[in-house]
């Protein structure tokens, strides 16, 4: 997997501003009173008074966004093409059966793999206070799915006592219900442990052990284990392998064949990288983006 882009300065920021996002509004426009057809696109959303709103970006291939934040918590959902999905502690994969829970005041960022049509649904905070309050991926059930789509097309504002009022409550119903997911890969503070899980990440298939990183760096193996457990609650082993299925998660998206990237991730036969993959996401890496 591509190494997630670090925070950009404020110039930085300028010359690679999302090209989705509008200017943002002054207090002064704010201060006048805009009605919710006036305001930028994402002010009407993110910091909404109403309990739950949606809406829908498309995106090409490749593109990342500005690292941003938003008052209000965001179910990042796609319902075509893959996301990636980074903050300072880590980043997930997102695929088409999957959502990202993003608690407000998140700073993040997202790389598209592929064309990706994204849905968001934003939650005020206090409308679903029982939810995650840290970023995790969700199963996006059938239902959660077609309401997340029905409510792109609610018109705001809407009454709480309407039928797009109901449908956004029963939105946040399902939200509740739906299991969290392991595709997160936690980043380290260490700087021995980044070097380690750079190269990991840059190279999926290296078969460098922990006794090698341990000469490498001048380290008791033993000590690496501790830094690994103490920082990512993972031990060497398990970063490595969640490493490696996610970048094989990213190489299924655009279409390559189950053995090509069992080979490209080291693994001996495309078959132990089925059984592995299938033993973390319960389905084989065939029918996984089915």
């Amino acid at each position: 997997m591509p190494r997630a882009p670090r925070p950009l300065s404020a110039s930085g920021a300028a010359r690679r501003r999302d090209q989705h996002a509008p200017p943002a509004p002054t207090p002064e426009t704010l201060a006048l009173g805009d009605t919710y057809a006036e305001l930028p696109p994402y002010v009407r959303f993110d910091r909404s008074p109403l309990p739950v709103t949606a809406m829908a970006a498309d995106y090409l291939p490749g593109h990342v966004t500005n690292p941003h934040q938003h008052p209000h918590a965001q179910l990042i959902h796609a319902v075509h093409g893959v996301m990636v999905v980074a903050t300072a502690e880590g980043q997930w994969i997102v695929p088409p059966t999957r959502g990202m829970w993003m608690p407000g005041g998140t700073v993040h960022w997202i790389r598209m793999v592929g064309r990706v049509q994204m849905r968001t649904a934003y939650i005020r905070p206090d409308a679903a206070p029982a939810l995650p309050h840290r970023c995790t991926v969700l199963g996006i059930s059938p239902l959660l799915r077609e309401l997340i789509l029905a409510a792109i097309e609610v018109p705001l504002p809407y009454d709480a006592d309407s039928r797009d009022g109901r449908l956004m409550r029963l939105l946040l119903d399902e939200v509740k219900l739906v299991p969290t997911l392991p595709l997160h890969l936690p980043h380290p503070t260490d700087p021995g442990l980044r070097l380690i899980c750079d190269q990991i990440v840059a190279t999926p298939d290296t078969d460098l052990t922990l006794s090698d990183w341990g000469d490498k760096l001048s380290i008791d193996p033993k000590t690496i284990q501790r830094r690994f457990a103490r920082e990512t609650g993972m031990t060497f082993g398990q970063w490595r392998q969640q490493a490696r299925l996610l970048h094989g998660l990213e190489r299924l998206a655009v279409g390559d064949k189950v053995g090509d990237v069992a080979l490209a991730l080291g693994y001996d036969s495309p078959s132990a990288f089925a059984a592995m993959f299938k033993r973390q996401f319960g389905e084989p890496p065939s029918a996984f983006y089915r």
